[in-house]
């Protein structure tokens, strides 16, 4: 992980975020570094934290719910600043195992959980002069590897939907930014496995990394990323030299993707 710059120490102070999926993982870790750094955030999750005056129930596929959200955070505060668009989930297994009804499901909360976010967001943050939108993808979202289509496809898609906004919302004073970590120490490491296929060692092992990165110092990367305006953070520095290769010589990391594969087969094999 690279070290995060610093920011200034008031640049969030009074600001209000939203957070999808902000009651585990990457979106719970924001939510921290967000209120300690002196900013309104909404946990918004389908198992809202308990105890939380500011978490609430949110079915991110549910476009009147998220539309619902924004506008109560609007009335109650006069604005929403950020919109951390970050709740989903993986699919980690053979494309032939996959059900319709899974495909279904990871587009509806990885790229429609996403849009949701954004068309009710983004007008608002037009008619109020400024603001950000910050979409977590994933390193998949820059890369390919199989195994993990479904997961990759909608990465890609909210990547590239993040890019393109971001050309578009500049003029309006909105930043748009992507997150896109490599496997990330949260329980979406152990979730979606589909077959003979382990999660966290697929992630971990099968990609040659050592440990995964910590939310924690993720969520400050990101934070730092949005002041700084940057339009993607990819972490840790192996994600980074993987995706510049990726760029720089397609056809070699295709043939990496595919010995990748083998690999993942033999060890779902072995047990």
């Amino acid at each position: 992980m690279s070290r995060a710059k610093v920011f200034p120490a008031d640049w969030y102070d009074g600001k209000v975020a939203v957070v999808t999926g902000g009651g585990s993982g990457i979106g719970a870790a924001l939510v921290t570094a967000l209120r300690g750094a002196g900013a309104t955030a909404i946990a918004a999750d389908l198992e809202p934290p308990s105890g939380d005056p500011d978490a609430v129930k949110l079915d991110v596929t549910d476009a009147d719910a998220v539309q619902a959200l924004v506008d109560e955070v609007v009335a109650e505060h006069g604005r929403l600043d950020l919109m951390f668009n970050n709740a989903g989930i993986s699919l980690i297994g053979e494309t032939q195992d996959l059900s319709l009804a899974q495909w279904n499901a990871i587009i509806d909360v990885n790229i429609r959980g996403v849009v949701h976010g954004v068309a009710a967001a983004y007008p608002q943050m037009i008619r109020q002069g400024g603001g950000n939108i910050v979409n977590t993808a994933s390193a998949g979202g820059l890369m390919a590897a199989g195994l993990l289509t479904s997961y990759v496809m909608t990465k890609h898609a909210v990547v590239g939907l993040s890019l393109a906004l971001r050309s578009e919302a500049v003029a309006h004073g909105v930043g748009v930014t992507a997150i896109c970590p490599a496997a990330v120490n949260t329980p979406i490491l152990d979730k979606g496995e589909i077959g003979d296929v382990r999660g966290r060692d697929f992630f971990l092992k099968g990609q040659g990394i050592r440990k995964p990165v910590d939310p924690d110092a993720l969520a400050a990367r990101v934070l730092a990323a949005v002041v700084d305006g940057e339009a993607l953070v990819i972490e840790p520095v192996q994600a980074r030299i993987a995706h510049r290769l990726f760029r720089l010589a397609p056809g070699f990391t295709g043939r990496a993707s595919i010995r990748f594969v083998a690999k993942q087969r033999r060890i779902a094999a072995r047990g």
